[in-house]
Order: structure tokens, then C-alpha cells, then sequence
């Protein structure tokens, strides 16, 4: 054999053991545990910029520390829709292995000084297929392929979706088809990232969908194509669609005014 035979059979057993075996990969997703993911929208009321500035930097504070305290048991990422919708102010994007540390968040948070003037005004609760989600200082997040790491982006859009009744009543091959067509298309727009959770039964929609990118034009223009696809006529329903921008938790509640 010659050494530029060897040097390629060497080069291609290389790129066989980059390469996950597909078995493995399904066997270490079906181990791996669901997580809860949840989108949370407030707006400010009224009486909160009647407030004096040091009443509304107390309420501030005690808000927040009301989040930090939870940050050991949810990964949470906070976006300002202030200016891009009138009638959410914020979000919060929570994820964790258990509903529990959501509801005694929300509890928390209603008990702060703030509460009186917040409200919440939407609310989506989805599930992942297997544990996706992963924290950014995660030392091994940069070589697993089967994690993402939320929150890496300046934008987030955001929609509940919901399937008519005759897509499920299509055979599994066409559906897969279909679907195989979107990712196609979405394979064009690298910059998009997609995230897909699952909510049938525990909220009133199907699906949550999730892109985070820095170029909100390619999003617009994978949404239009996608509008194009097989796939699209049988949506019932994906909207309101969420233009959110992350800011820190303190840019967030300076922007309420």
C-alpha cells in the first residue's frame, strides 16, 4: 500500500471516530431525562411609573434577587420586548428538569414588592424530547452534539404552533417528507437556530417554537420560504408570534421606565 493509500485509510478512521455511531446516540438519548421549558411574558402596569425612583429601585432589587435565587435549579435567560410589542414588557425563559422550581419561582415572585405593579400576560409551557439544554460554562457543551446552549444569541422569536387534525391523519412517509423539505430549507439559513418543544395536553398549543440568530432579516426570510413549503398548509395556528431581545434581568426592568 502506498503512504497516500495509508495517509487516506488513516484520515477517513479519523473521521469515523469524530463521527458519533448513530446507535449510540439514540441509546444515550433515550437515558437522557426531559426538561421543562417555559416562556413568561409581563408587562408593567400604570401605577409603576407613578412611582418615586427609590420605591421603584427597592422593587427592582427585591425582583431580582427573587430570580437569582433560582438560578441554581433552572437556567434562565431574560429578553425586553419593549418597543417591538405593546403589550409585553419582558420575558423570562426558564428551563429545569421539574416544574416544581417554576411554580416556587412564580410564588416568589408574587410576593415581591413588584408584583403589585407586573403582571404576567402569557404563558408557555413545553417539554423536550430528551435533556437539551445545557449551561453555558458547561465544560463538555463545546464537543456534545446532543445538547445546545440557550441564550447565545441577541434575538429570540418565539410562537405557539399548532397542527390541523389531517396532518396527523397522513401517513408517517409523507409527514417525514414534508418535514424533511423544512429542514432543507432551514439548513440555508445557518444563522437561525431551531428549537422545538412539546406541549400536547400540558398548554393549549402543540408546540413551541423557538429561533434565536443575530440577523433578524434571515429569519424573516426563512419564515417566508418556509410559508411556501408542503409542510405550512397544514399549520392551524402560529401566532402571536414574540419579537424578543435579550437584555440582562436590570435592562429589562429599567427599560419598563
Amino acid at each position: 500500500m502506498s503512504t497516500e493509500q495509508e495517509n487516506r485509510n488513516n484520515a477517513a478512521r479519523g473521521s469515523l471516530r469524530l463521527a458519533p455511531n448513530v446507535e449510540e446516540i439514540e441509546e444515550h438519548k433515550s437515558k437522557l431525562p426531559r426538561q421543562f421549558v417555559n416562556f413568561t411574558f409581563y408587562r408593567a402596569r400604570p401605577e409603576w411609573r407613578l412611582l418615586e425612583e427609590a420605591e421603584k429601585l427597592w422593587c427592582k432589587e427585591d425582583f431580582a434577587n427573587a430570580i437569582d435565587a433560582f438560578r441554581k435549579d433552572l437556567l434562565i435567560h431574560t429578553y425586553s420586548t419593549v418597543g417591538l410589542r405593546t403589550d409585553t414588557d419582558f420575558m423570562i425563559w426558564r428551563i429545569g428538569y421539574d416544574l416544581e422550581p417554576m411554580q416556587e419561582m412564580t410564588g416568589r415572585l408574587n410576593s415581591t414588592s413588584m408584583a403589585k405593579y407586573i403582571e404576567p400576560m402569557k404563558s408557555y409551557l413545553s417539554m423536550t424530547k430528551r435533556s437539551m439544554f445545557i449551561e453555558k460554562d458547561c465544560p463538555n457543551h463545546g464537543e456534545d452534539h446532543l445538547h445546545v446552549v440557550p441564550g447565545q444569541t441577541d434575538y429570540l422569536f418565539i410562537c405557539p404552533h399548532i397542527k390541523t387534525r389531517e396532518w396527523y391523519a397522513r401517513p408517517q412517509e409523507q409527514r417525514q417528507e414534508m418535514l424533511e423539505e423544512h429542514v432543507r430549507v432551514g439548513s440555508k439559513y445557518r444563522s437561525v437556530k431551531l428549537h422545538t418543544t412539546y406541549s400536547f395536553e400540558l398548554d393549549d398549543q402543540e408546540f413551541v417554537v423557538a429561533f434565536e440568530t443575530n440577523k433578524p432579516s434571515e429569519f424573516l426570510d426563512l419564515i417566508q420560504e418556509l410559508r411556501e413549503t408542503k409542510a405550512s398548509s397544514f399549520t392551524l395556528r402560529d401566532t402571536p408570534m414574540f419579537t424578543c431581545r435579550q437584555r440582562t434581568l436590570a435592562e429589562c426592568l429599567d427599560a419598563l421606565g
